[in-house]
């Protein structure tokens, strides 16, 4: 009797309710709105607990987490009649996802309840109901085709989410308040920019997170997207598998292995919780002086287009009949691609970071655009202007290669990204005319702004050219329908959070020897023995005792180059990896005794005992402008070791380096076997593969190899083919092979 009247009296309660009318709801301050024939429920029975009410995607279910296993039930809701369980003293954080992010929102009613966090409710009254509302948002529906979710989604947003959603900030600067009052649209790691040093990746897992929560506070919550380089590998996290360099992929001519790599990518990154990776780079590398050479897959337009498979890899295979030009992602194990650096960055005068590419528009075309429309075809989501000029016209504030052509005529619908203030190395002194870069970038056709540090002056300059006219709606318009595309697309607000369950997958066994796979097929065998017929190379592995010297035969941090846990890249083991010289103790066999000197003794080198030397040298790690180099020999009085070593005992050299390095005749001729590795990462032990003969050479030379450094200013200009030398050391494709010397 008592039982009825409790439910009598809960049913009035909550028919009151109803009628009375409720605000819309917030998961924050606990208001709902709803009318009687959107609901269904159960009725729930002596609670005294905290019961959460989350949403797990994957299952596509609600779980209802609480202590008390009365109450736990089953429920269905409308339209389609998905199950919704209970389960006791589940991971909350690992399984689901939040309110904002979900088609259907999930309210307790009571006479009194108190929101403690957003996801956890309590509940102190006696009973209450737990009811499903259907949202009436086409823009949360995913069920909605994409472009009614940017139009509807659109059409609610104010100036000034507008313009948040353009705008990319740094970690540094992204504060929970900087976020949610400023509707931030994106944040970055600049240089890799960890949370702390030495982070894995679930403590990026758990930043990142933690500014999208604050990014779905805000009124519509629109998620972010977080933006990492992670150009060979997940380069920025402690303990990611990192792959060679893309100079190394291009020696390799496997577009295939670029695919692979690619996807390995996407999953360490995702496992992090980013879900943007500003990669790949597919410049056109036409002079080795220049800083970003080892981030170019050649200086040949053809290999460089079948390497941007690797779009292919980071995003997934768009589906036959897949519109042109319209972004693709194919799921969570994928992320949001970006080809970079639009347009001709590869190209300038003496290999000049950020300057000057002097070329027709067909050069321009054939050379260095073409790759472009290669990625644009398989999706790619975004493109990065390039800080370069064209002619002496700033990329960043080009309309005619910004919009006539990459987005009409090439077709791109996705994000046009600028660089890293790129809007203020628009002007000199940087930043000295930010109100005319701002509307010249904009105008141009750049979509959403990496604006690092200074945002809020970045926001009130954007906000007057909008409001005075100089910079149109309609271009507002058209920047933010493509950034919400990519959203849509990327799956970010369904799933807005990292996913725990690929934790496991960084740095595993299968993407390490990925890895050292591509390391095998990129080495490219440059000299095999002093006289024709007797090669030096495969090593004996049961030699009696070997020596190992140079300055790179055990430093992980030059191995892997720039970008490699910092911006710059630096010496020593700055993460896990093997390096040559661990490679080379694993290879050889029981008895054989491995002497490591970086600079060899006299003592050391006078021994007759010793059956042949491995010198590894090259290049210590750099980025960007850092590697401008007009010298381009062989720092750290490389080739001196080279020479001492040489003159005493058989060598084999192993240059590490992102390009081509002055290689003086007389030191050619002194050493027995010459390895290119380029900049191979963290698996060394294909180098031991192949030099001992248990793999065969495959790599063969993505770049021509100069002679001298002034050889490069003698170069014939070809609008065809580019700059091209006429009796280089090595010609493009150069490589030996055990079989073919």
């Amino acid at each position: 009797m008592h039982r009825k009247k409790d439910k009598m009296r809960n049913c009035r309660l909550w028919s009151s309710f109803i009628q009375r009318g409720i605000n819309q709801f917030d998961p924050i301050v606990g208001k709902v709105t709803a009318h009687s024939d959107h609901w269904e429920g159960t009725f729930l029975k002596g609670m005294r607990d905290t019961l959460q009410v989350l949403y797990n995607q994957r299952i596509s279910s609600i779980i209802l987490c609480a202590k008390n296993k009365d109450l736990i039930h089953k429920l269905k809701y409308p339209p389609q009649s998905h199950k919704i369980w209970g389960t006791i003293g589940r991971d909350v954080v690992d399984l689901m996802q939040s309110f904002h992010s979900i088609n259907y929102k999930a309210i307790s009613l009571t006479n009194y309840l108190q929101f403690t966090s957003r996801y956890n409710i309590r509940f102190v009254s006696r009973s209450c109901f737990i009811r499903l509302k259907h949202m009436d948002c086409v823009y949360k529906n995913p069920n909605e085709s994409i472009e009614s979710r940017v139009k509807d989604l659109l059409s609610r947003m104010t100036l000034k989410e507008k313009l948040g959603q353009m705008t990319q900030i740094d970690r540094a600067v992204a504060s929970h308040s900087a976020i949610r009052d400023f509707c931030i649209g994106s944040v970055l790691s600049g240089g890799g920019s960890p949370p702390f040093e030495n982070a894995v990746s679930l403590d990026w897992a758990e930043m990142v997170d933690g500014f999208q929560k604050s990014a779905l506070e805000t009124r519509l919550g629109i998620p972010i997207i977080y933006g990492i380089d992670a150009v060979h590998g997940n380069n920025n996290i402690y303990g990611a598998t990192i792959f060679p360099h893309n100079i190394g992929l291009g020696a390799t001519r496997d577009a295939d292995l670029a695919r692979r790599i690619g996807a390995a990518t996407a999953l360490e990154v995702r496992a992090s919780g980013v879900h943007y990776a500003f990669s790949p780079c597919v410049a056109v590398c036409k002079d080795p002086r220049w800083g970003r050479c080892y981030e170019s897959y050649s200086e040949d337009t053809e290999i460089v287009r079948s390497m941007t498979s690797m779009v292919v890899g980071l995003q997934g295979q768009p589906p036959q009949g897949h519109q042109h030009g319209y972004p693709f992602v194919a799921g969570r194990n994928n992320v949001i691609a970006c080809a970079k650096h639009y347009v001709g960055d590869g190209g300038t005068q003496k290999g000049t970071n950020e300057g000057n590419t002097v070329i027709s528009y067909e050069g321009l075309e054939k050379i260095h655009m073409a790759p472009y429309l290669d990625c644009i075809s398989q999706g790619v989501s975004t493109i990065m202007a390039s800080y370069s000029s064209w002619n002496g016209r700033k990329l960043h504030s080009d309309h005619f290669l910004l919009t006539e052509v990459l987005k009409e005529k090439l077709g791109f619908k996705g994000i046009l990204i600028s660089d890293w203030e790129g809007l203020d190395r628009m002007c000199q002194p940087p930043g000295s005319d930010y109100h005319n870069c701002i509307m010249s970038a904009i105008n141009a056709g750049i979509d959403m702004v990496m604006v690092p540090h200074r945002y809020e002056l970045f926001l009130k300059e954007f906000t007057t050219l909008v409001e005075s006219g100089e910079v149109p709606m309609a271009r507002i318009d058209d920047a933010v329908e493509r950034i919400l595309r990519v959203k849509f697309v990327a799956g970010v607000f369904e799933f807005p959070f990292s996913d725990r369950s690929l934790l496991d997958i960084v740095g595993c066994k299968q993407h390490r020897d990925l890895a050292r796979e591509a390391v095998r097929k990129s080495l490219v065998l440059l000299k095999n023995g002093k006289y024709p017929g007797k090669p030096f190379l495969p090593l004996n592995r049961k030699a009696k005792r070997i020596l190992v010297a140079g300055t790179h035969a055990d430093d992980l941090g030059y191995q892997c180059g720039g970008w490699t846990i910092s911006w710059n890249g630096s010496s020593g083991r700055t993460t896990i990896g093997t390096t040559l010289l661990d490679a080379i103790k694993e290879a050889v066999g029981a008895e054989t005794e491995v002497i490591y000197e970086q600079n060899p003794s006299k003592e050391t080198l006078d021994r007759n005992d010793i059956s042949f030397a491995i010198v590894a040298v090259g290049e210590e790690p750099y980025a960007e402008t850092a590697g401008d180099n007009s010298e381009l020999v062989i720092p750290f009085n490389g080739g001196d070791i080279i020479s001492s070593v040489s003159d005493k005992i058989p060598t084999l050299v192993i240059l590490i380096s992102g390009r081509p390095l002055v290689l003086e005749p007389w030191l050619l001729e002194k050493i027995d076997a010459l390895v290119a590795a380029w900049l191979p990462g963290t698996e060394a032990q294909g180098i031991t593969d192949v030099i001992f003969g248990d793999h065969e050479f495959k790599g063969q030379l993505p770049m021509t190899w100069f002679r001298r450094v002034e050889d490069l200013d003698l170069r014939v200009e070809d609008d065809v083919d580019g700059l091209k030398l006429q009796e280089p050391l090595f010609p493009l494709g150069f490589g030996l092979t055990y079989n073919k010397n």
